[in-house]
């Protein structure tokens, strides 16, 4: 593979990652319920299924679901259904008085693997993750040589961007924990991030195969 052509899939990546899709909205607002450190088993659960995505679109996962109507619709709503139900959970998350609160106090507000179970189904809640990778990684590589090293390289350079982003999400969530002085802005904060994973568990469900 060409530097000029990892370089391109660099940048193309990079912003990609950056939009605020619902791995990164997760991120965010766990970063201000738990703190970093009490989003990091959330993280690990978003990273396990974006490993799992990957393999499975480079096995030809994603050639099935783009094949396969009922494959496609069945994960797709599933996963509609969950974002959701995600948000109205957080839209609904109760508030307390003294909303500033330290962050071994928050994080026992839920165990490690409940996180941990929380990004990895988030993570693998959109089918057209499984699409895109394999429509988007043919675009860099060369049909000339192999092809498992070309793979490699890619999935390896995706992984690590979006470990970056992920990072700096949760981190911004954990900052901005500090600026929820009052039950008022907290609630607010909730219904944000409830309303926003709402609505990407619709705009999910209306997303077509094509």
């Amino acid at each position: 593979m060409a530097m000029q052509t990892w370089l391109l899939f660099v940048v193309t990546v990079f912003f990609v990652s950056a939009t605020p899709g619902p791995n990164m909205l997760l991120a965010m607002s766990h970063g201000i319920r738990y703190g970093l450190g009490g989003a990091l088993p959330t993280l690990a659960g978003l990273l396990v299924a974006l490993a799992l995505v990957m393999a499975g679109s480079v096995a030809g996962l994603g050639a099935v679901l783009a094949t396969s109507e009922l494959l496609f619709s069945i994960v797709k709503y599933a996963g509609a259904a969950y974002l959701v139900w995600l948000g109205y959970q957080a839209w609904r998350a109760p508030v307390a008085e003294q909303a500033e609160t330290s962050d071994a106090v928050a994080a026992g507000e839920s165990s490690r693997g409940q996180r941990f179970r929380t990004g990895f189904l988030v993570a693998m809640s959109n089918p057209k993750a499984f699409v895109f990778f394999t429509a988007l990684f043919p675009q860099f590589m060369r049909a000339d040589v192999p092809q498992l090293p070309q793979l490699v390289v890619l999935s390896a350079t995706f992984f690590v961007i979006e470990v970056s982003w992920q990072l700096v999400y949760a981190f911004g969530g954990a900052r901005l924990k500090h600026w929820l002085t009052s039950p008022r802005r907290l609630r607010l904060m909730n219904r944000f991030a409830g309303g926003s994973f709402m609505a990407a568990g619709v705009a999910l469900g209306t997303v077509s195969r094509a």
